[in-house]
């Protein structure tokens, strides 16, 4: 029990934390103001996702996680609408618009089947990734790694943030954002 826990807590302060120095970074390119006052928003905005994580119900009670055979379509779905938005030439929504489409049809294949019920899902997070830009996601192989890495996130964030939008786009900017890192630092 202790151990789903800390496994939820560390998804969630992982996102906080890549969320909120993305934000302090845009605010520090973009504006003229004083590090005091970014730094001022940022940590009133940071206390104002805590206390709604807190004392909202976005999260089912039960420790719950998805199963590998489902997150691995995350990296298959953000090859997909990469190879449509590099390689075919069609902008980045409309890449992610085809790829999400495209699986929506997936569960129409068996409709009692629950496992290919769940794939449409975790194409259209891959999807999220595959639709980056060729100068933040340069190579297939970097477009793979934040797939794999955000299919990991995929998996452990099945009942956290339930009913809010976005979930899937934040993972995916997660995974983005730490193999830029990764890059960065490595290679």
């Amino acid at each position: 029990m202790k151990k789903h826990k800390n496994i939820r807590s560390f998804t969630i302060i992982t996102l906080l934390i890549i969320q909120m120095v993305f934000l302090f970074m845009i605010a520090k390119e973009k504006y003229e103001a004083a590090n005091f006052t970014i730094l001022f928003y940022i940590i009133v905005i940071t206390v104002a996702v805590f206390f709604a994580y807190r004392y909202l119900d976005l999260h089912h009670d039960t420790y719950d996680y998805e199963k590998i055979g489902v997150a691995i379509w995350v990296p298959i779905g953000a090859v997909f609408c990469y190879g449509l938005n590099i390689h075919i030439g069609f902008s980045s929504v409309l890449s992610a618009g085809i790829t999400g489409t495209l699986a929506s049809f997936v569960p129409v294949l068996n409709k009692q089947s629950m496992y290919i019920k769940k794939i449409p899902g975790a194409i259209y997070c891959g999807a999220f990734v595959g639709m980056s830009s060729a100068e933040i996601t340069p190579t297939i192989t970097f477009v793979i790694v934040a797939g794999l890495i955000t299919g990991g996130l995929f998996m452990l964030s099945k009942n956290l943030f339930l009913g809010i939008g976005g979930k899937l786009g934040a993972l995916a900017f997660a995974g983005v954002s730490m193999v830029s890192l990764l890059y960065y630092l490595f290679i």
